[in-house]
């Protein structure tokens, strides 16, 4: 007989997240409590200018009360972006919210992403498909999508398809972009006088939406533990065989705390942090030259092993890199056919090359012929370089041993193989804490929706001291904005979160990285733990532990 599921799901769809104390009791028991008016991250009157109608509007948190407005609502779920553990929860979160106001509200899931809601696509969620996938991994029930809301006539469309369905609400799971987009949906829908609220929650396995109202994405905490568990493996094989390095390369393209945090939890020989290599304006060259000093002194103690972290962002946060792929993206709009009609990738360079400053035409010819020929072939549909295509890695790889080659007194051995863990952590059962979490933040969601808070993003904070002590509410997503330049324009978009160089946990992992880069410290941290001790099951991120 085939298995639908394995034992593991049916154990998993048993488990019952943990809420805040605020909502234990459902949104009849709920009452909001409104905090001082806000201002954007940056650019407060370019911000205040285009989202007129819900800028300034204050943090929320909810408290234990007898609401007053409890009704049926018909709201409306899209998944948007990359997939991150967790997602299911929210639908579940938002599911059962709406469900304890009344027993007659609705969840549509809009397939496919924002896309689905632009085309009116979606199914209906009923307690028999809610139950098949709760606390489940990835984004299945209604699949996610890339989507960008930004034309008028896909928010005509939206318009229609709110008004078509009778829908209170329209909640989008993403990430900083997506959230964005939301928040240009909800004002756009106040200016069309849709009585439709449109809120958001934080979404990416990256890391890097947060700030002091949002500690974490949801997706984070499983992303990363299970990272480091297979880097965990490979340091054991490492330790074990004693004649291969291994270069892996870990999510992360605008920001490194994937990195850290798997640093932290398994103590490699190395892992470089983009922020910092771009703070000190190291070269591509000095890059190099540090990890080949970790190989040599290892290799002077007969250790011709180790582990090397490296985020996948890491090229453009290296200045003279960073100048060229600019460079390039404009010489190639120039030269397309030209590259495109040339044999060998030292012909396609030489053409190229003609439409470059000296210096990037130098940092060009330097790079290793493949990863030369990725940077003029793997492009976007706007024709930018695909730098997340880039096998940084082999880069790093060729050119670590180049380096080694050239120094006279090594004498030891470097072998080294590449990985890249990427898709294994999106789609992965959720931790405890993300399932406790992202649940909290769907619950959170439907409490906005209910009292028609448009233009928010779900929140609960005081991550680290258990659910017991969480607090649930909702941030102005306004307030986390400030303009960048993007595709040549101006736009309004959540502002990232970069690693903190003066932070405690990059303190810590400063603190450590000379000693782990000699010794075996190496941390074995394991598969995710989902039953047993509290300590084990439902530990937060070493991130969020050390307060930062």
């Amino acid at each position: 007989m085939t298995k639908t599921r394995s034992a593991l799901c049916e154990a998993r769809m048993k488990y019952q997240p943990k809420l805040p104390v605020a909502l234990r009791s459902g949104l009849r028991k709920v009452v909001v409590k409104k905090g001082e008016a806000t201002q954007s991250a940056a650019d407060q009157d370019r911000i205040r200018g285009l989202f007129p109608a819900t800028y300034g509007a204050p943090v929320v948190t909810f408290e234990n009360g007898e609401a007053t407005n409890a009704r049926p609502l018909t709201v409306g779920v899209v998944l948007s972006g990359g997939q991150a553990p967790g997602g299911h929860n929210v639908i579940s979160g938002i599911y059962d919210g709406v469900k304890s106001a009344d027993p007659k509200s609705r969840v549509l899931g809009f397939l496919g992403g924002p896309g689905g809601l632009v085309d009116g696509k979606f199914r209906e969620i009923d307690d028999a498909t809610m139950d098949l996938y709760r606390n489940s991994g990835g984004f299945d029930l209604i699949a996610s999508g890339r989507t960008k809301l930004e034309s008028e006539q896909q928010f005509a469309s939206c318009v229609q398809v709110a008004k078509a369905n009778g829908l209170d609400a329209i909640v989008i799971i993403g990430g900083d972009d997506s959230n964005t987009n939301a928040a240009v949906l909800a004002e756009y829908f106040v200016a069309k006088k849709v009585d439709c609220v449109v809120v958001g929650c934080p979404k990416t396995i990256d890391g890097d939406l947060k700030n002091k109202y949002i500690e974490a994405p949801f997706g984070f905490d499983t992303a990363a533990k299970t990272y480091a568990a297979l880097i965990g493996n490979i340091a054991r094989d490492a330790n074990s065989a004693r004649k291969y390095w291994h270069f892996v390369k870990l999510m992360g393209r605008s920001a490194s705390h994937i990195g850290l945090e798997v640093a932290l939890l398994t103590q490699p020989n190395i892992c470089l942090i983009s922020e910092e290599v771009e703070a000190g304006q190291l070269t591509l060259d000095q890059v190099v030259r540090a990890m080949a000093d970790v190989v040599a002194a290892r290799a002077e103690q007969k250790k011709n092993f180790g582990v090397a972290l490296i985020p996948e962002g890491l090229i453009e946060f290296i200045p003279e890199i960073k100048s060229l792929i600019r460079e390039l993206n404009d010489a190639l709009v120039k030269c397309e056919k030209d590259v495109e009609s040339a044999g060998r990738v030292d012909e396609k360079i030489a053409i190229v090359s003609k439409h470059l400053s000296n210096k990037s035409a130098e940092v060009l010819s330097s790079l290793p012929e493949s990863i030369a020929a990725q940077l003029l072939l793997d492009r976007d549909p706007h024709g930018n370089v695909q730098v997340s295509l880039i096998e940084t890695e082999k880069l790093l790889i060729e050119m670590v041993g180049r380096e080694l080659k050239k120094r006279p007194g090594f004498k030891g051995k470097f072998k080294a193989l590449n990985h890249f863990f990427g898709y294994e952590g999106r789609c992965a059962h959720p931790s405890n804490f993300d399932s406790d979490y992202a649940y909290s933040l769907g619950f959170s969601a439907a409490v906005l929706a209910q009292n028609r808070l448009t233009g928010y993003i779900s929140a609960v904070r005081h991550l680290k001291d258990g659910a017991e002590n969480w607090v649930a509410g909702g941030v102005p997503t306004s307030m986390l904005m400030n303009m960048e330049r993007r595709h040549g324009e101006d736009k309004p978009v959540i502002q990232k979160a970069l690693v903190d160089l003066k932070g405690p946990a990059f303190k810590v992992f400063a603190d450590n990285r000379d000693r782990w880069a000699i010794e075996e410290a190496y941390l074995y941290p394991g598969a995710i733990q989902y039953f047993g001790p509290s300590e084990i099951c439902d530990a937060v991120t070493e991130t969020l532990r050390l307060g930062a």
